[in-house]
């Protein structure tokens, strides 16, 4: 796996950002629907780099193309936007940081080479698994302390954010997860929490 000629792993993000101040505590999770137990805080350093083409087609045509080290989904990803959820392909990292052929292939679609660095993003991250009584897990939650540059500019920028993600436990019911999703909400608005300014950390990190 490490040449990067593997066929990547698929999935759907299904998430909600949230932006918080420094000082937020975050909220007792237990009384989500379908939650029973609380995993321990799992803390993750993160390092990713971003490319795009010198014209941003990427950025266009809302894909994300990382090289990301660190945590349980170290490599390479490729991310675009849908309705329902954010599309990834993930590649292990390889022996190489230069992008791999089959990377770039994947991305051809919507922008062809050269792709030179974008932004850097470094999280401080601490996750916790919320899981359902027979230990699937329903969720993530993860407590991001973010350092991001835009490298094109040299603007750095910095801010605290909570994301929840679905897991392989979470129903597919789109009422239920519309339940779940407005229970977060009702949680982090009270921990003084409020949605999103930007769909991405690539986005706030350019400033969009």
């Amino acid at each position: 796996m490490s040449d990067g000629h593997d066929e990547p792993t698929r999935s759907v993000e299904v998430e909600v950002k949230f932006d918080v101040d420094e000082t937020a505590v975050l909220p007792d999770w237990s009384g989500l629907p379908g939650v029973t137990a609380i995993g321990a805080p799992e803390l993750r350093e993160l390092d990713a780099r971003y490319l795009d083409t010198e014209d941003l087609a990427l950025g266009r045509a809302r894909v994300a193309l990382r090289r990301r080290t660190g945590g349980p989904d170290a490599g390479w990803h490729v991310k675009s936007s849908a309705a329902e959820g954010r599309h990834e392909w993930h590649w292990p990292l390889g022996e190489s940081e230069e992008l791999p052929e089959v990377v770039a292939a994947a991305v051809r679609t919507w922008g062809a080479p050269p792709f030179t660095p974008l932004a850097r993003i470094r999280n401080r991250r601490t996750a916790y698994a919320l899981t359902d009584a027979a230990g699937g897990l329903v969720a993530e939650v993860v407590d991001d302390h973010v350092t991001a540059t835009a490298e094109r500019t040299g603007a750095v920028s910095n801010w605290r954010e909570w994301e929840i993600e679905l897991g392989p436990a979470a129903p597919a019911d789109e009422r239920w997860r519309s339940v779940f999703f407005s229970a977060v909400a009702e949680l982090v608005a009270a921990a003084g929490g409020r949605p999103a300014a930007s769909e991405s950390k690539l986005a706030r990190a350019l400033g969009l």
